[in-house]
């Protein structure tokens, strides 16, 4: 794949998605050798660039890169000149005098990655900007249920939660339906938008959501920090009419339905204790293969070149 950057998925086309989860098989069979590094891109730098808190996918991109053998730097927002005023363009034309390879960035804006990859000749991987994009979690999650599903044609995935506000859920859904699933809302009538894709359908009710027969069941983290209004009554309220109940989790096991989050969990509001440990749940699953998907963005994009994806999702 001769791409620079990856900002989003919207510009990817089919052959490219495939060619990163195809990449990904070889990676997470390293996982269980016990030499789990190859030196793909050893001599290669990757500067994390986090402006907003992280610790999975930090973590998840930080072991992504040592696993392939580059060397990974964390810039420390926080102890940097950004507190005193320093613009991105400075912190990024600082950075490329270092002569860094990959960056990779989160931010609370949406776009900034792609204002950063037009300013450098390293390879911006987009980890999350706003409520526009977060593309590794949607291939992670395309490789997750590929492993159970190998052809996702008709598949139906209902996605539950913040739409509104969620990078995942723009993402995720773009790759899915890109790969043939079929994918649907939920969640309180405030979140979940009107506007949008029409082939998305879109619920406000749970029973009328699990009667479109979902094979998936895919729980957004609810972000009361990017809710500057209250959407709903309370948390506890939320649990009891969207998220999945000791009551509803049986209903879930009955159907066989998978589960997925793509973390951090909030017991007890999108989730109770025992889907934790419920036998389809593919949560710890989705964190083990966002390693093997990262490394596999890593080494397709080619540093140095003119090319990016830029778009939507």
């Amino acid at each position: 794949m001769a791409r620079k950057d990856l900002l989003d998925l919207v510009s990817l086309d089919r052959e490219e998605i495939d060619l990163i989860l195809d990449q990904a098989v070889p990676f997470k069979e390293l996982f269980t050798r016990s030499v789990k590094k190859v030196p793909a891109l050893k001599g290669k730098s990757v500067l994390m660039l986090f402006y907003e808190p992280s610790t999975r996918t930090h973590s998840s991109f930080e072991v992504a890169a040592k696993r392939l053998s580059a060397d990974v730097t964390s810039f420390d927002v926080f102890q940097s000149s950004i507190v005193k005023g320093e613009s991105v363009r400075e912190t990024i034309e600082t950075l490329q005098a270092m002569r860094t390879d990959y960056i990779v960035v989160r931010h609370g804006r949406s776009g900034l990655p792609g204002m950063i990859a037009g300013m450098t000749k390293a390879s911006v991987i987009n980890a999350g900007d706003g409520s526009h994009a977060h593309p590794t979690q949607g291939l992670l999650d395309a490789f997750t249920l590929k492993e159970i599903y190998p052809d996702l044609t008709g598949k139906k995935v209902l996605i539950v939660g913040d739409i509104l506000h969620s990078r995942v859920a723009r993402s995720t859904s773009t790759v899915l339906k890109r790969l043939g699933a079929q994918v649907a809302y939920l969640g309180p009538g405030s979140l979940v938008p009107k506007a949008g894709p029409d082939n998305i359908k879109r619920f406000t009710d749970y029973d009328e959501a699990m009667k479109w027969g979902p094979e998936v069941v895919y729980l957004l983290r609810v972000q009361m920090e990017r809710q500057d209004v209250q959407y709903f009554p309370s948390l506890r309220e939320y649990h009891k009419v969207y998220g999945v109940t000791t009551e509803r989790l049986k209903q879930i096991d009955d159907r066989g339905i998978y589960l997925m989050h793509p973390g951090p969990v909030n017991r007890g509001v999108e989730l109770c204790d025992a889907a934790l440990d419920y036998s389809r749940s593919l949560i710890n699953r989705q964190v083990e293969n966002g390693i093997a998907v990262r490394m596999a963005v890593l080494y397709s994009l080619k540093p140095g070149g003119e090319g990016k994806i830029e778009g939507g999702a």
